[in-house]
């Protein structure tokens, strides 16, 4: 009977006492032991993220310093090009050349816009940073006069400081290298014996005739493009010229990779049509101006 009692009172059951809850504890927990490379990236990212540890000048400021500088050079003669696109006139760049920072190719620059250098030849190139025109195919490569293009590109950066985008928006500039083209970087060769540095630069050398006109801040042109002015007039027919469609960059292609990979001459032919304008862009007519002219 008693143990019957026990079974059937069961409508107040007694329950064991709750457990208290656990404290709240701060867990700490031990860092991973790092090896030296995992410890040598985690460093370079830290310095990386923080900049201003190093007194670091970030690319923007670099480049509205180089765009100031560059608009603060004098300019000491103006040429002009008439440009039309697809048979219709688009209007007149002016262009004021930087005699005293760029002789040479300021100087190169305004005698190819007289008489018949620059007239009737194409803009070729048309991407998002610049457009580019052709040049004068027929003059011939001069190395002394591309080594002097160069030598002045190099001291205009210096002028403007050394670090920024020298070709910013507005910026007329010959090309010196081929801007499609990686920027020449040194190379450790043994020749003779001897191990000796030399700069590994593809592709044939331009001849120093070709030109570009930058429509925004485009550092990736400081390797190849020497600026020889700026424009004061006509910046929105520069931006009709960049407004026209092109021949899509498909470089990107895995098949373009493996073509271009095997040495396949098709990828080479494609390659050079990439951001070429469907619509043709001439410059119908170019001279020199006075100072006062626009």
């Amino acid at each position: 009977a008693a143990m019957s009692h026990r079974i059937l009172n069961t409508s107040k059951p007694t329950l064991p006492p709750a457990p208290p809850p656990p404290p709240q504890l701060i867990h700490q927990t031990t860092p991973p032991k790092l090896g030296r490379r995992a410890a040598a990236a985690a460093v370079a990212v830290t310095i990386a993220a923080s900049p201003a540890l190093l007194g670091a000048v970030s690319p923007s400021a670099r480049a509205q310093e180089a765009s100031a500088c560059i608009d603060g050079l004098p300019v000491t003669a103006k040429a002009f090009l008439d440009v039309s696109i697809g048979g219709e006139p688009a209007g007149r760049i002016t262009v004021g050349l930087f005699g005293d920072a760029a002789p040479a190719g300021a100087a190169r620059f305004l005698s190819l816009a007289t008489g018949v250098g620059y007239r009737r030849k194409e803009f070729v190139k048309v991407v998002p940073g610049y457009v580019q025109h052709a040049g004068v195919v027929s003059y011939p490569v001069i190395p002394a006069v591309t080594d002097r293009l160069a030598a002045e590109m190099d001291a205009v950066r210096a002028r403007c400081g050394g670090g920024g985008a020298m070709n910013a928006a507005g910026a007329v500039s010959i090309v010196v290298r081929d801007p499609s083209l990686p920027p020449p970087k040194p190379k450790l060769v043994a020749r003779g014996g001897r191990l000796e540095i030399q700069e590994e630069q593809a592709g044939v050398v331009p001849n120093g005739t070709e030109f570009v006109i930058a429509t925004r801040d485009s550092p990736e042109l400081d390797a190849s493009a020497l600026v020889v002015g700026r424009v004061v007039a006509g910046m929105d027919v520069v931006g009709r010229i960049a407004a026209v469609a092109t021949v899509k960059d498909n470089t990107g292609s895995a098949y373009f990779k493996v073509a271009k990979l095997i040495g396949d001459k098709r990828a080479v032919v494609a390659e050079r049509g990439f951001n070429r304008p469907y619509t043709k862009i001439l410059v119908t007519n170019c001279g020199i101006l006075d100072l006062e002219q626009q």
